[in-house]
């Protein structure tokens, strides 16, 4: 079996907290910075720079939160987001979208999963999968919430987003 990977990291100790900015959906777009050094792998350039763009993307800018698939295939998505601790926010959401910023087929948000603050810190961790397609990227966007369902600007600390691309998918 044939798999198309792309496995990004990003995490404050080498730069800071990732600070949360909220798009008109209401979650951040999470961005990843496009050197090897920060434990990446990305050896099919799904998260290159150049992608979606007259010009090249810059760590932070918004196309750095793309992966963008290099086959069409059974794609399995995963993230794991670690939160800084915070008391204000009562809850703490995740999301899968198809071509967030809008530059190719539209935003499709798929796989939205939410959760309650728990006592400590805030590690969540997400799995989907879905079809892929090269033309369509990908994004993971999060959100804390607090009371009143407002959105808060609680940074991240670490946060990872990966696509294993199954590209031997048969039928029948």
């Amino acid at each position: 079996m044939s798999l198309a990977i792309c496995s990004l990291k990003w995490e404050a100790a080498r730069g800071g907290p990732q600070k949360i900015s909220y798009d008109s959906d209401g979650y951040h777009l999470v961005r990843f910075p496009y050197a090897a050094d920060e434990e990446s792998y990305d050896p099919w350039k799904m998260h290159a720079p150049g992608h979606g763009g007259d010009k090249a993307s810059a760590f932070p800018d918004r196309r750095s939160g793309l992966i963008w698939p290099s086959h069409d295939g059974w794609g399995v998505l995963s993230a794991l987001v670690f939160w800084e601790a915070a008391a204000e926010p009562t809850e703490y959401r995740a999301r899968f979208v198809r071509d967030p910023l809008g530059s190719s087929t539209g935003y499709d948000s798929t796989a939205t999963t939410d959760g309650a603050a728990t006592r400590g810190g805030q590690y969540r961790s997400y799995m989907w999968q879905m079809f892929v397609h090269p033309g369509t990227p990908l994004g993971l966007k999060v959100s804390a919430r607090g009371a009143g369902d407002k959105k808060l600007g609680t940074p991240l600390i670490l946060a990872e987003f990966k696509l294993a691309i199954h590209t031997d998918v048969i039928t029948p």
